[in-house]
């Protein structure tokens, strides 16, 4: 009786089990039946003490839901298999850091019986490290009319605050906030070791930054700086306002106290 009295939980696959997939999983379990695919074998272990099973791309498309977590190297390959082996009515949906591409490429290859949803949480494994209530996703609807459910859900069940955009516009404010915050994080970690005794306040903010990014996959910085259409335009004026502060200080520099005073 207690069986038959239980709740239908809907399917969720998995489509990449690396650090933010192993994160989807520990807080969707209570809400879906989770199965997962990863080519990797690295990522056995961690599946079992989540229990999740771990099956071929094939059988995890088949689930009600499909959460993407590859790279976007693989990503065109991935939704092409999965555009052959999902079922009408199945919801999709994307949790990579850039938009614009990922969403042309499941616009084009996905069937127009599934309904396809960008999003891109805007947190990772060690910046939720402490749980995800309050955290930033954004939301990007691409096909079909579920955006709305999801955004429902992801707001009143999870607690997330959800930000509804477009791929174009996510990608032209992730360029900026992303994109220097890793760029900036690669060159301190290489001007490291950073100091840790006498620091202020605003530094000790700045290093936190970077300690949140330096144990990021390299696929995920690749993605935001090379993925990103608009992200080279954002790197190539940020370092030339640096070389121009730069150039203004060495000017300064030449110039004494005494031929200031006209001495």
């Amino acid at each position: 009786m207690k069986n038959n009295n239980r709740i239908h939980k809907s399917s969720l696959g998995i489509v990449g089990f690396g650090a933010f997939g192993q994160l989807a999983a520990r807080h969707l379990g209570q809400h879906f039946e989770i199965t997962a695919y990863d080519p990797s074998l690295v990522v056995a272990s961690s599946a079992e003490k989540l229990g999740v099973p771990l099956t071929s791309l094939r059988s995890v498309s088949q689930a009600d839901v499909i959460l993407i977590a590859a790279p976007v190297s693989s990503f065109e390959t991935v939704v092409s298999e999965i555009a052959v082996a999902c079922r009408p009515g199945a919801l999709i949906v994307d949790v990579g850091s850039v938009k614009t591409i990922p969403s042309e490429i499941m616009r084009r290859l996905l069937p127009s019986n599934v309904d396809i949803v960008a999003t891109h949480p805007l947190f990772g494994p060690q910046s939720a490290a402490k749980g995800i209530e309050g955290l930033k996703i954004a939301v990007c609807p691409i096909q079909g009319r579920r955006h709305a459910r999801l955004a429902a859900f992801l707001r009143m069940t999870l607690g997330l605050t959800v930000i509804i955009s477009t791929p174009e516009d996510h990608d032209k404010e992730a360029a900026i906030v992303q994109g220097l915050t890793h760029l900036i994080a690669k060159v301190l970690l290489r001007m490291g070791p950073l100091p840790t005794r006498m620091t202020t306040k605003s530094f000790d903010l700045l290093s936190e930054a970077v300690s949140m990014v330096q144990h990021d996959a390299p696929e995920v910085f690749e993605a935001i700086e090379k993925a990103n259409p608009y992200a080279e335009t954002v790197r190539r004026r940020f370092f030339e306002l640096a070389s121009e502060l730069s150039a203004e200080l060495e000017t300064a520099s030449r110039i004494s106290p005494l031929d200031e005073n006209g001495h």
